[in-house]
């Protein structure tokens, strides 16, 4: 697959959005949260997504694919070349990776908690009860 045919296919999933994140990485999001990125200025291109433990192990053991840089401990591999697995195989990863982000993304935007008030002491403050 290439990066458009990447890219259409990441999109075409239900919520799926994309931006350019850290100058030159395309990333595909579900609520927010990141399921694959692309290095587009890297020659040539790679691709980082997420998977299970299992796969991961099997996958790091091909040549051209390793654990992500930063997110590798989260079990997030690149693909040091968009060719090194069959375009049915890429596939199979994206959605993969699609499902397990979308099933631990946020529903919905919720309003940031607010905190307590505090006293100079540190003591959350109370209200003093009217009698």
């Amino acid at each position: 697959m290439n990066v458009d045919q990447i890219r259409e296919y990441c999109l075409a999933f239900p919520g799926a959005t994309e931006n350019l994140q850290w100058a030159d990485d395309l990333c595909f999001k579900i609520r927010g949260k990141i399921f694959v990125t692309l290095a587009l200025t890297a020659v040539p291109s790679k691709l980082c997504f997420k998977c299970t433990p299992q796969t991961f192990a099997e996958l790091v053991e091909r040549e051209n694919i390793r654990p992500a840089p930063y997110v590798g401990r989260y079990k997030w591999v690149m693909l040091d070349r968009l060719d090194e697995l069959s375009q049915e195989e890429l596939r199979e990863f994206i959605r993969q990776s699609y499902e397990m982000v979308a099933a631990k993304a946020p529903k919905k935007a919720q309003p940031p908690k607010r905190k307590k008030k505090r006293t100079p002491a540190g003591k959350p403050k109370t209200r003093a009860s009217k009698h």
